[in-house]
């Protein structure tokens, strides 16, 4: 939905897509991304999967978040919207990260992370914890403690990267969701012709296909890096990780390692919601994370 102020999946768009479209050209190509309301930073990073971007992302909220604050919401290269990226898509939007705040001359910054931008955005905290004031997380951060993995939103995703036709998109969208009546017509065609268009399936297929996957399992184990989820202590910011109860895609078991081990962690958990808690449990949502981020945090714990 381009330009086009109206009701999207049930809720309010007040905010126009071509008059919050920024560009940011950088030594690694150009970053677009949308810029609305004024204030302290916060950075909105999207997930991941067919046809999505960050606009389609937080396009719900975007008008309330930026009645607080200057939101930044980041299109990850790779995904269709900003230049293209050689390499994993994940290593692409951590790089993109620190361009991004860098060009724009931002030390620090809050960051709002969806699934795959959670992860981001939680390694980005753990590498420069400086330069996060405080983290908010919806869903996939951390790892899987008694629910098999990959989660059967994942499964549907690699199905469809490998061989991408209407059905499995719409099996892996309704995957993504507590209520299906969500997953409209018009949502299923935006993030179709996104998802097929060559250039960005070439990159999901990077990241998502069966091979790659499987390739990526066995890197892992045969790595003597540390797992960003082991490292979860060195993180400063007050984070808040949200989640929805019924979540296929990373169940809610994966957030017990980051309750844990977050030195000032916090998790709200919303009933009758799936992946997409910004989009299903909006009204609850919005209003947890904007306590969180308006809330005095000076205290040192």
């Amino acid at each position: 939905m381009r330009g086009v102020t109206g009701n999207v999946l049930g809720m309010t768009t007040e905010l126009n897509h071509d008059e919050t479209a920024r560009e940011l050209a950088t030594d690694r190509g150009t970053l677009r991304y949308h810029e609305a309301g004024t204030g302290e930073p916060l950075l909105l990073l999207h997930g991941s999967g067919p046809g999505v971007t960050g606009w389609r992302n937080y396009r719900g909220v975007l008008a309330e978040l930026s009645e607080h604050f200057r939101c930044l919401v980041l299109e990850f290269p790779g995904f269709g919207v900003s230049d293209p990226c050689e390499g994993h898509p994940m290593a692409m939007a951590s790089v993109a990260v620190a361009d991004f705040l860098d060009g724009l001359g931002l030390d620090r910054t809050a960051i709002i992370g969806n699934s795959m931008g959670g992860i981001v955005a939680t390694q980005f905290a753990i590498a420069q914890p400086d330069r996060v004031s405080k983290l908010v997380t919806i869903g996939g951060a951390g790892r899987s403690v008694f629910a098999p993995a990959p989660g059967e939103g994942i499964k549907l995703l690699m199905e469809f990267t490998d061989d991408p036709t209407r059905e499995k998109l719409i099996r892996w969208l309704h995957s993504m969701v507590y209520d299906p009546a969500i997953i409209t017509e018009e949502l299923i065609e935006e993030r179709w012709a996104l998802a097929t268009e060559p250039k960005t399936l070439e990159i999901a297929r990077r990241m998502y296909s069966s091979a790659a996957f499987a390739a990526a399992g066995k890197a892992a184990l045969a790595s003597d890096v540390t797992p960003y989820w082991a490292q979860l202590g060195k993180i400063t910011a007050p984070t808040l990780l949200t989640w929805g109860r019924d979540d296929r895609v990373s169940p809610v078991d994966m957030a017990m390692l980051p309750m844990r081990d977050l030195r000032r962690g916090e998790l709200h958990v919303f009933p009758n919601c799936g992946h997409w808690t910004m989009i299903e449990a909006r009204e609850a949502w919005l209003a947890t994370v904007l306590a969180f981020l308006k809330r005095d945090d000076a205290r040192v714990s």
